[in-house]
């Protein structure tokens, strides 16, 4: 009895547990392979399209355009939804062989969450290749066409500054899930740093398709479908005019020109050559020509010098260094220093030119007189107030900082650079210890030395004095949809103030400032009617010929733009930046120039042979560099083998 039982058990046990696998092995089908043929039948009859909206256009502060879209066309693959394909009709449409073809289809099936998923198979075709495709579709089952946008520059200008779009790589699709494979991102420039607001918000279209692959319409008359918006539009603080001209004038130079709104901190232009036509950055050919542009060593042209870019400064920061000395009262308007070619009396060094000596603190700005900024940075050094120059030497580091030196000044433009502020651990480390003192460094006094700014920095310094102690961050962008007031832009207006408050000091500097043009070593650019006040420099290059420096604005009374101006290889500030930036002044604010000859100098002047020695002699100085390192290893690995 209890055997029958327990048999009894055991067979109901066995029923309860089959019908419990069938109850699991249809749910499984239910929930799984179901819904899986489900998902491939619905991928089969429906198109998902991303709907791409138009990039902001961008335009100047004047309204004129600087960046619009054009039409373009991608062909898109889901392998899982290639059958039956006319394989030759493709490769002839497209230009491609079916090597290429099998390829594409491979690296398709491989990527993330293929084959159902769409992905590019030929980006940018033409709008010829386009009508074709369109025609044969029916015979292409699994692909389709997806219409976005290009963008296009009007004018083959300022191509640093609006930076160029690319398609984003897997560095972005991880980490940011608005990106998806083939989507395009800002890479540099006004593109990147405003990315967010260019790019606007994608949308996607279903549509439903016959097994033809031909469209049957929206889907549900699109009640699923989501819009896209389009992005917003810029208003550039640059002067289109202003950028172009600069251009001209830098034909056939290295080098870079910055110009600025003192009132406003706006970038009037911003010029970096060797330059680019951005247009060559766009479409099917982008990866050829950026592979070439890349590949320049001698003139760089991707290399954006303004930003990235950093000189000693020469004799334009002995206008810090003066404005230093007078906050800390160790120089005065009728201090007076002697010079005799050099500092120290005697010819030492640094050395210096001959003029009326001794100077006093405007005509020691007039004259450039290295020998007075020597001693100028000797008596911050010696400063009573300090325990020592330790003390001396930081102080005089804040009042740079302050100034916008040696940091970045966090403009909306990419990949600015912080120049380089030497530090008292620099010197230690250098030096040693107790190893160094105001004779090792004299030559910060004249924007030598280890001191290295960047051009946006440089203008940015003039900019402060035209506004007699203080400065706004210098910025790209006016308007974000007309709007000069959106929360991005709000930091713009803050004003900045160096450790230099008193306006009666700034006033002093103009004061010399206005004789480098009146009668001194920049006398040669003086205009008619507009008063400029400036900086003469010379940047000391150990590769070949000196650069050519100079900072200026103008007017002197409600300055309307300062500017800096770099020429590589040009000698003395007079020779080549001088001219240019006074040429710039001119044009921005008389309209026209009234200097033809001075303007065809430079137009037709051609700096790029000594820039090219310079460049061969740079490389050969990094070789011989090389090898002296690697023959000291080997000494030193020798001598610990015999040990």
């Amino acid at each position: 009895m209890n055997n029958q039982l327990s048999e009894r058990k055991y067979v109901i046990i066995g029923i309860v547990a089959f019908l419990g696998i069938v109850y699991m092995f249809r749910l499984f089908y239910l929930q799984i392979v179901n819904n899986s043929l489900k998902l491939e039948a619905e991928h089969q009859a429906f198109h998902y399209q991303t709907q791409y909206p138009p990039r902001g256009y961008i335009f100047d502060r004047n309204g004129k355009l600087l960046v619009f879209n054009d039409a373009a066309y991608d062909l898109m693959v889901t392998p899982k939804q290639v059958s039956n394909l006319d394989t030759a009709t493709l490769c002839t449409i497209i230009g491609i062989s079916r090597e290429s073809f099998l390829r594409r289809m491979k690296k398709a099936r491989e990527k993330p969450n293929s084959p159902r998923r769409a992905s590019i198979f030929e980006k940018q075709i033409s709008a010829e290749t386009y009508a074709a495709l369109q025609e044969k579709l029916y015979r292409l089952k699994g692909f389709f066409v997806q219409s976005r946008t290009l963008r296009k520059y009007p004018f083959p200008s300022a191509a640093h500054l609006l930076g160029y779009v690319g398609e984003v790589d897997k560095s972005v699709t991880d980490v940011n899930p608005y990106y998806k494979d083939g989507d395009y991102i800002g890479i540099s420039g006004i593109e990147k740093s405003y990315e967010e607001e260019l790019r606007g918000k994608k949308g996607v279209k279903i549509l439903m398709v016959d097994v033809h692959n031909s469209p049957k319409g929206s889907y549900m008359n699109g009640m699923y479908d989501t819009i896209s918006y389009p992005g917003k539009g810029l208003t550039c603080t640059l002067d289109r005019d202003l950028q172009m001209y600069g251009e001209l004038l830098m034909q056939n130079k290295i080098g870079s020109i910055v110009a600025i709104e003192p009132s406003t901190g706006e970038i009037l232009a911003l010029v970096t050559s060797p330059t680019y036509d951005p247009n060559l950055l766009v479409g099917r050919d982008r990866s050829k020509n950026y592979a070439k542009l890349a590949l320049d060593s001698i003139n760089v042209p991707l290399y954006n010098r303004a930003l990235q870019a950093s000189y000693p400064p020469g004799s334009t920061f002995k206008l810090v260094d003066g404005l230093i000395a007078q906050n800390e009262g160790v120089l005065h308007l009728d201090t007076r220093y002697p010079c005799a070619m050099g500092y120290p009396p005697g010819g030492g060094h640094p050395k210096c030119e001959a003029h009326p000596s001794p100077c006093n603190f405007l005509t020691s700005i007039e004259y450039s007189c290295n020998s007075y900024y020597s001693y100028v940075f000797k008596s911050i050094m010696d400063n009573k107030k300090y325990a020592g120059m330790n003390e001396a030497f930081e102080s005089w580091r804040n009042y740079a900082l302050s100034f916008g030196i040696g940091k970045k000044l966090n403009s909306d433009l990419p990949n600015e650079l912080r120049g380089f502020l030497p530090t008292i651990k620099y010197y230690d480390k250098v030096f040693g210890v107790g190893g160094w003192k105001v004779s090792t460094v004299i030559s910060l006094g004249i924007g030598q030395a280890e001191l290295l700014i960047s051009p946006l920095q440089n203008a940015n310094i003039v900019t402060t004095i035209a506004n007699k102690g203080f400065y706004y961050i210098p910025h790209i962008i006016k308007a974000i949809d007309k709007d000069e007031n959106h929360p991005k832009l709000i930091r713009f207006k803050e004003k900045q103030i160096p450790l230099v408050t008193d306006t009666a000091l700034y006033n002093h500097t103009i004061g010399g400032m206005t004789l480098v043009v009146e009668s001194g070593t920049a006398a040669g650019v003086k205009m008619n009617d507009i008063t400029m006040c400036a900086k003469t420099g010379t940047a000391q290059n150990p590769h070949g010929k000196d650069h050519s420096v100079f900072v200026a604005f103008a007017p002197k009374e409600n300055p309307k733009i300062a500017i800096s101006v770099v020429v590589e290889n040009g000698g003395w500030g007079a020779q080549w930046a001088a001219p240019i930036a006074s040429l710039m002044i001119e044009k921005y604010i008389r309209g026209y120039i009234t200097r033809p000859d001075m303007e065809k100098r430079m137009l037709e002047g051609n700096l790029l042979e000594n820039a090219t020695k310079g460049k061969i002699a740079e490389f050969k100085s990094k070789v011989i560099k090389k090898e002296k390192a690697e023959l000291k290893k080997q000494q030193q690995n020798g001598k610990e083998q015999v040990k």
